[in-house]
């Protein structure tokens, strides 16, 4: 590496972040980028480790974390976004809103702060942009194969562009008015600014890709026409399904769906209108999130800036411990106790409360009823402890308790795709569902994952459309 004593030489220092008071008053991105030298002291940082868990064991995507961080530290930035494009699509993308499991995989973290790689993959895509070096791939052969992508989430959009640079016309249908899937609705604006997608839709554009918006596959166009009119189709519709909670009350106005809740803030963001009737008010009211996941953590941070009086976080979970456990050595993902931005901006965390009704009056939630209870036995079943029952005043509840699988609507249905125990699509190892030339990849295979793993998954299902085709009469 260019500076073998950069770990001992200089800390690590994660970007600033605007003040709470300030970034509540508005939906902007609230980090800081770090100055450019910095950043140099920071990439100094990646040591000559000879082990790098962080490109293999760390990241789905296996980017080449070492060798652009070198890269950067020297000053070869061009050739650094080089080799970070070789293994993402959207660098500029996870280098905002990955949890990024390379950092916790990074040698350093074994006993010290780990290179704060995220920050370095943003600043990298971002002077890419800046230097103009981010242009249209624009294939010199068509092949004159045509491919259907259902879905513009980060799986979608990763295969789409994969399979346009192949030469091969590529049309994404998305049911929503505009591309981006869960980048676009599900991940608040403070977060990731969406004119972020929109640049890079533009360059898919002008690589050739179509976007049809507003076009549910498999109702708005039949299984059959598509699979008459393009020589292959890929399912990345995600695992938008949301866990309900079949408990007492739970027909009460005021309880919503995360994503839904979500979802409308983007589009007011957006500069959509929402009629009266549907919008999800949230002034002056107290707000208790179930679930204490990401999606949990980007509704406390949309309800604080939507003017909430109280917010309550709720997770039936025990609170993770503040350092690794012994059983949960490096490099493994560490359970350990995690603060957002969201959280940072006022959010009482409540933990081990498993929730058991809904009360009311009128038709209307006002408040939740819980009970503590302990460890998960083996089954994954929470024993209560007698005694314990609280409530919580909630005049609007957000459920964000996680996604079950893919929706089983009529793309699904109608294409009679085989469906595992959990309700996934089945695949095998390329891809390929139970009807020939129809693939699947990303959260629609798996279930709800990480945003890196289903580009991942994007990038392969796209190569082995491109060998299905190959071999195709």
């Amino acid at each position: 590496m260019g500076k073998p004593t950069g770990f001992m030489d200089f800390s690590r220092q994660d970007p600033s972040k605007r003040p709470v008071a300030e970034r509540l008053r508005d939906y902007a991105e609230l980090e800081i980028a770090l100055a450019p030298e910095e950043i140099h002291h920071q990439a100094a940082r990646c040591m000559d480790c000879g082990v790098p868990h962080c490109h293999d064991y760390g990241c789905p995507l296996q980017n080449r974390i070492p060798d652009w961080n070198d890269l950067v530290y020297r000053g070869q930035w061009r050739k650094a976004l080089d080799w970070l494009h070789a293994t993402n699509n959207f660098p500029e993308i996870t280098g905002r809103i990955c949890p990024a499991p390379c950092e916790t995989s990074c040698t350093l973290a074994i006993n010290r702060e780990a290179v704060c790689i995220r920050h370095i993959e943003y600043q990298i895509a971002e002077r890419g942009w800046e230097e103009g070096w981010i242009q249209p791939e624009i294939p010199e052969i068509r092949t004159g194969r045509q491919v259907a992508v259902v879905g513009s989430g980060p799986c979608g959009l990763s295969a789409a562009q994969q399979l346009a640079r192949q030469g091969h016309k590529v049309t994404v249908f998305e049911k929503m008015d505009r591309p981006g899937g869960l980048l676009r609705y599900g991940i608040p604006d403070f977060k990731l600014d969406k004119k972020v997608i929109d640049r890079r839709i533009g360059q898919m554009q002008a690589e050739g890709v179509l976007f049809e918006t507003g076009v549910e596959a498999g109702c708005d166009l039949s299984v059959k026409y598509l699979q008459r009119t393009f020589d292959a189709l890929l399912v990345s519709i995600g695992a938008g399904e949301p866990r309900d909670l079949s408990l007492p009350g739970r027909n009460r106005k005021g309880i919503h769906f995360a994503m839904d809740f979500l979802t409308q803030q983007n589009r007011q963001v957006a500069g959509d209108a929402v009629p009266a009737a549907e919008k999800i008010e949230v002034r002056g009211k107290a707000v208790v999130v179930l679930g204490g996941g990401d999606t949990g953590a980007d509704c406390v941070g949309t309800s604080l800036r939507q003017g909430a009086r109280q917010v309550i976080q709720i997770e039936i979970l025990p609170k993770p411990p503040g350092e690794r456990a012994s059983k949960n050595p490096w490099p493994t993902w560490p359970n350990v106790l995690r603060t957002s931005s969201s959280h940072e901006e006022g959010c009482e965390r409540q933990w081990g409360w498993k929730t058991t009704e809904f009360l009311g009056s009128d038709g209307r939630v006002q408040a939740i009823r819980c009970i503590q209870v302990g460890n998960p036995d083996a089954e994954g079943r929470f024993p209560e402890i007698p005694g314990t029952e609280r409530e919580f005043p909630a005049d609007l509840v957000l459920l964000a308790a996680g996604y079950l699988h893919a929706e089983h609507g009529p793309l699904v249905t109608g294409s009679e795709l085989d469906l595992d125990s959990r309700g996934n699509v089945r695949v095998n190892s390329g891809f390929q569902t139970s009807v020939p030339g129809i693939f699947a990849a990303g959260d629609t295979v798996t279930g709800a994952s990480l945003v890196v793993r289903v580009m991942y998954q994007g990038r392969m299902a796209a190569a082995a459309i491109d060998r299905y085709l190959s071999r195709k009469p």
